[in-house]
Formats: C-alpha cells, structure tokens, sequence
C-alpha cells in the first residue's frame, strides 16, 4: 500500500511525480503546483487578492454568458499542461477562459491535460509576486492555445489595481500596461470591456 505524503511549505522544491502530487495530503493555506517536476508552494490569497479574483472571474463569466461561442467556460484553479519541458508543469491559474470547453461530455471524461484555455489570468501577491511576472510569463507562452495572459497588480492599493496584458505575438508577449481606471478591450473578446475598477 503506497504512502501517502503529508505536504507544506517546507517541501517547497521537493522533486515530485504528478502521482504523488495528486494522492498527496497538504497543509492547508497554500497552493501547490508541479514545475518541472518540483514542487511549488506558495500562499493562498489574501481577501483583497480574493476579491479582485472574484471580479475578474465574474466579468468574464458575464461574458461567456452572451458570447458562449468566444469563451463558454470560466474557472479558477484549473491546470494548466505545458508542454516541452524538462519535467511535469502544471501550473495552476488563478482564473482561466476556455474556448469550446466540451461541456457536453460526461464531465467524469473530462481531464485537464485534454483541455486548454485561450486567456489565463494571474491576481499578483505581494509573498511571491516573481511566480506570476517572470516564472508564468515563460510557461504560459509554451502553450499555444493561451492568447492572452493578464496579470492584475493589486500590491499597491487593492481598490485601485492596474493590468499588465501579455498578447501573444508570434513566439513573443507584446506587453500592454493599463493603469487603474481604463478600460481594456481585446479582439480576443469581440464585446468585452473591462473597466480596471472592482468596485464597478
């Protein structure tokens, strides 16, 4: 009978298979991803990083909602599979937009590795703000089917973040920054305007 590994913090870096990674059990507060073939652990999110998660993710659920055949699914935590690694990355987003998610499968067939979304968003922490400005920049643009990939910067004042939009250009990012109080459109999302203020 396979032990089952009692994960924290203190394992951060710790070489692990995806196996182990999903039969393991964990200290609770924090999230855990495979990078090539390490474990990464960092915070869960404060409520202000909570909070602009949850507008993000609402704006683009409300989206999806009358544009399914742009985007028909929105979640947060989903698992991303990168390809041509040197090891298992599964990065871990704190929101992601799909195209043509196939919603109408049995949803026990459904698997993350077959899935992949076209926009992933990352709400930056103060505790580990490299992960998502340099370590996800890399990783998401191996994926081809990501188009867009969105950080929102709360560090400053959570009422008034900004965003930093990486479209993807070829094999680059162009990066766009967007201060708090504009409003972001994107051919990606024919319709969508998202006004850089969670409290509208």
């Amino acid at each position: 009978m396979a032990t089952v590994l009692k994960l924290g913090p203190a394992d951060h870096g710790r070489p692990m298979s995806r196996t182990e990674l999903e039969a393991g059990e964990y200290e609770q507060g924090y999230q855990y991803e495979l990078i090539d073939g390490r474990l990464y652990v960092s915070p869960l999110p404060n409520p202000p990083e909570g909070v602009i998660e949850d507008w993000v993710t609402t704006k683009l659920k409300d989206y999806a909602r009358r544009r399914p055949g742009v985007i028909n699914w929105v979640y947060g935590k989903t698992r991303v599979f990168v390809p041509g690694r040197p090891d298992e990355t599964i990065p871990e987003p704190d929101v992601a937009a799909y195209r043509r998610f196939p919603l109408d499968r049995d949803f026990r067939e459904i698997r993350w590795e077959d899935v992949s979304p076209i926009l992933v968003v990352e709400v930056l922490s103060r505790d580990d703000p490299a992960k998502d400005l340099m370590r996800n920049r890399g990783l998401y643009l191996q994926v081809s089917s990501i188009k867009e990939y969105w950080i929102v910067d709360p560090r400053a004042d959570p009422n008034r973040p900004s965003l930093r939009v990486h479209r993807r250009i070829g094999r680059r990012w162009r990066i766009t920054d967007l201060p708090f109080g504009e409003t972001y459109t994107t051919p990606l999302l024919p319709g969508f305007k998202l006004l850089i203020d969670p409290h509208r």
